[in-house]
């Protein structure tokens, strides 16, 4: 199954926001979702600093803040 990656920080209302609607597309799209809280790593928190939340699938990053769902499934598709 496809991984997705999202890299947020604890209390981040984006971040939740994104990641609800990750949790809507996933059983449709067939994707697995990872998050990582940037804080636990200072070359996280260098790449990110506020620019959270930011979603990731295979070192690309595919959007940023909010999610967008053409660029994700247009990604997906590319990827099968």
């Amino acid at each position: 199954m496809r991984q997705l990656t999202v890299y947020v920080r604890q209390g981040c209302h984006l971040c939740t926001e994104m990641t609800q609607a990750l949790e809507r597309l996933r059983p449709e799209l067939g994707f697995e979702v990872k998050t990582v809280d940037i804080d636990t790593d200072p070359e996280l928190v260098r790449l990110y600093t506020t620019r959270v939340p930011v979603l990731v699938a295979n070192d690309v990053e595919i959007c940023y803040y909010f999610l967008e769902e053409q660029r994700l499934r247009e990604h997906l598709h590319d990827q099968h």
